[in-house]
């Protein structure tokens, strides 16, 4: 998403001075600026490896061929590569040792079902296909991060971990950031990732959601003769309407959407089936749940409802069933947590100035739910019609966005001989 035309520089405390001190020594380091303009040196071949992974098809839940691909792709820049029992990428660069492990990550998954078409076609300085922003300029983005630390034979003192993850659009749930985080068993001690094109934009929360997919179930009939049966269809009606008139607080945002219905069979049947997909969110964790709290028992309600006004027994009438098809923890950060600083320094040395210091939802939820330190940048250039077979990307400074990771995971892992590592290693 582009920033508005009228957008100003947000006002922001300064960065804590350990942090900034780490980022003067980098950016006074010849190797490192050096670096910073091999990146912009190399924004075609960034582009070039961006429209490569976008022709690779990576629908929802079956990542596999995106993914093997993206293996080769390190492993042809000096890494060992694997593929995990989820799904995700994972290759670590190792560090000088004894300092901590950042994740560097930009997801494989598209929204796009299999058999869609993911040329790229070029119409002047735009580039367009399903997938070619969000997030194909990810993955390009920390494979030239990647590039050019090797270039350079940057030694740092922590270990950066590069993550194609799986899963992070729609109903994968964050599949594979929670494996990642939950199951892997590996060590990590901060998290990037690189999702969206906005470098001005540093998330410094996460967006929780709970979905659920509502089932009700009636005896169904034909609405002459069998008039005076409940009606799946009714009863969620009656708990729409009282969802509908719901007051969420403001602060933090708290939203909720009945977004999808189906159900019926004909015009002259009484539904003996109808579903809906739920979506709640909020960015306080709390809030969250005081919301699911409210609204479940409006449809055990409805359900009793229905069946009262046509005299059944619930047992006989309208039954209510609750799948829940997606959960993404969220919750907010301080300030001061040592990604959000070294983010924040980075972009003043590089000459970024920041528009948006805001909560959304991506695969640094789960991180920032544990308490450990993350955030989700943005890849550099525009962007266009995301989730649309019209997505579209254009490189303007493209080069930006690389720059802004690189900059940001060296100030936290630390360069031998230049910087210590301002990210806390976890206990």
């Amino acid at each position: 998403m582009d920033n508005p035309k009228d957008a100003k520089p947000l006002e922001m405390p300064p960065v804590l001075a350990h942090v900034q001190a780490a980022v003067d020594k980098l950016a006074a380091c010849e190797t490192i600026k050096a670096a910073i303009e091999a990146v912009k040196r190399d924004d075609e071949k960034t582009l070039a490896d961006q429209i490569a992974i976008t022709e690779v098809e990576a629908p929802p839940f079956h990542e596999e061929v995106r993914a093997k691909d993206f293996v080769r792709r390190l492993e042809e820049l000096g890494l060992k590569a694997s593929i995990d029992e989820e799904g995700n990428v994972v290759a670590r660069r190792a560090g000088k040792g004894n300092g901590p492990t950042l994740v560097l990550a930009a997801h494989l998954d598209t929204v796009f079902p299999a058999g869609t078409n993911p040329k790229v076609r070029q119409e002047g300085n735009r580039y367009l296909a399903p997938g070619i922003s969000d997030d194909a300029r990810g993955l390009a983005a920390i494979l030239q991060v990647l590039r050019t630390l090797q270039e350079f034979k940057i030694q740092t003192i922590g270990d950066i971990l590069f993550v194609g993850s799986v899963g992070e659009e729609g109903n994968g749930d964050l599949r594979g950031s929670k494996y990642l985080f939950n199951k892997s068993g590996i060590h990590i001690d901060g998290f990037i990732s690189v999702d969206g094109v906005n470098v001005n934009r540093v998330l410094c929360g996460a967006t929780g959601s709970k979905r659920y997919r509502v089932h009700f179930d009636g005896p169904g009939g034909h609405s002459w003769n069998a008039f005076g049966t409940p009606s799946a269809i009714h009863a969620i009606g009656r708990a729409i309407a009282k969802i509908a008139d719901l007051q969420t607080v403001s602060d933090p945002k708290t939203t909720f959407t009945c977004g999808t219905i189906k159900g019926g069979t004909t015009v002259n049947s009484i539904a003996a089936h109808v579903e809906m997909e739920l979506d709640m969110r909020s960015a306080g964790a709390k809030e969250l749940d005081e919301l699911e709290a409210r609204i479940l028992p409006i449809f055990e309600q409805a359900a009793k409802d229905e069946n009262a006004r046509w005299g059944y027994k619930d047992e006989d009438g309208v039954k209510l069933t609750l799948e829940p098809i997606g959960h993404r923890p969220g919750g907010g950060q301080k300030d001061e947590v040592s990604v959000l600083q070294a983010a924040r320094g980075a972009m003043a040395a590089l000459g970024i100035p920041l528009y948006s210091y805001a909560f959304a939802s991506t695969d640094h939820n789960v991180a920032v739910n544990k308490g450990i330190p993350a955030t989700t940048l943005g890849g550099g250039g525009k962007e266009g019609f995301n989730h649309n077979v019209k997505e579209w990307y254009e490189p303007v400074d493209a080069y930006q966005g690389p720059q802004l990771a690189m900059l940001t995971s060296l100030v936290l892992v630390g360069v031998e001989g230049v910087s210590e590592p301002v990210l806390e290693k976890r206990a």
